[in-house]
């Protein structure tokens, strides 16, 4: 399972993100082949069509971030990444400390996007 560190390093992977993805669109796009027309979105032709997106995962405690790789048949998991303790504790304020499989929320995407990109940025 990669780290976050991996990702910052896999500009394949990083450029393959898909940060409007939720896991609701996920299941309507890749497992409701039937209904997608009825979502505005495009249609998955095959198994070929994959999306990579990161969801928050909170059964678990502590609650962790994941990078999905999905396509028709298939969710892998491929890294996990810890959240800070500041942006844990609002992101399960702002789920109502619910358990459940959530898309990032406006806190956890600015940290993630500038825990891949900031070095990217200051070099260009």
């Amino acid at each position: 399972m990669m780290a976050l560190k991996d990702i910052r390093e896999n500009h394949e992977i990083k450029n393959e993100i898909d940060w409007d993805m939720t896991p609701e669109e996920a299941v309507t796009l890749y497992l409701e082949w039937g209904n997608n027309w009825t979502h505005g979105k495009n249609l998955v032709r095959s198994k070929n069509d994959v999306s990579h997106y990161f969801v928050v995962n909170t059964w678990d405690a502590p609650p962790r971030i994941y990078l999905i790789r999905r396509n028709s048949e298939e969710a892998t998991e491929l890294a996990t990444i810890p959240m800070p303790e500041k942006i844990k504790k609002g992101f399960l304020e702002w789920v109502g400390y619910n358990k459940g499989v959530y898309p990032l929320n406006d806190e956890v995407r600015a940290w993630l996007e500038k825990e891949l990109y900031e070095s990217e940025m200051t070099q260009a």
